[in-house]
């Protein structure tokens, strides 16, 4: 899951689609519970104003479910661009972050894939009139592919692509 990632050939096929790069840096490599890693997602064209940035603790279950808990940071501007800095974490700690209750994503390992959702109602959103969020995450050798939407209490679609998931093709790896 590491590396960085573009939507740019997705977004040069299809005008309903930005090209957006994401960044995503292991944090904490001393920790034992678990992977954290940090996350940054911004239009191509604006990396300096990241539209998103959080923290993902990725866990197994001894059923063998890959968990993907997610933290939003607090102040994070100053962490814009430092994914490829760790020593930028090092004064960072998991109880300083505020974790998305019920926004976990559950994956299972599938024919070289992991494939995996939040719960159907169970993140809860309060953006652009949104009342709940949903992610859909596939994760292949060299791309991710990540549909995330927003929905108001009513159950219609209020942000988010509405044919199919962002298909991020990873540029560089940034290692585990």
């Amino acid at each position: 899951m590491t590396g960085k990632f573009d939507s740019a050939d997705q977004a040069a096929e299809d005008s309903n689609y930005y090209d957006i790069t994401l960044n995503m840096s292991r944090i904490w490599p001393d920790r034992k519970d678990g992977y954290w890693l940090y996350v940054e997602q911004a239009v191509t064209a604006a990396v300096a104003r990241p539209y998103r940035q959080r923290i993902y603790q990725l866990t197994t279950t001894p059923e063998g479910k890959y968990l993907s808990k997610v933290f939003e940071l607090n102040n994070p501007a100053r962490f814009v661009n430092k994914n490829n800095e760790p020593a930028a974490f090092s004064t960072l700690t998991p109880d300083s972050l505020t974790e998305r209750s019920g926004c976990v994503v559950t994956l299972l390992a599938q024919n070289g894939t992991y494939a995996g959702a939040t719960g159907e109602k169970t993140c809860e959103s309060n953006l652009r009139g949104a009342a709940y969020a949903t992610s859909k995450v596939t994760l292949f050798p060299d791309r991710m592919e990540s549909w995330d939407q927003g929905f108001d209490a009513a159950g219609n679609q209020v942000w988010g692509a509405t044919t199919g998931g962002y298909i991020f093709i990873k540029r560089e790896n940034y290692g585990l």
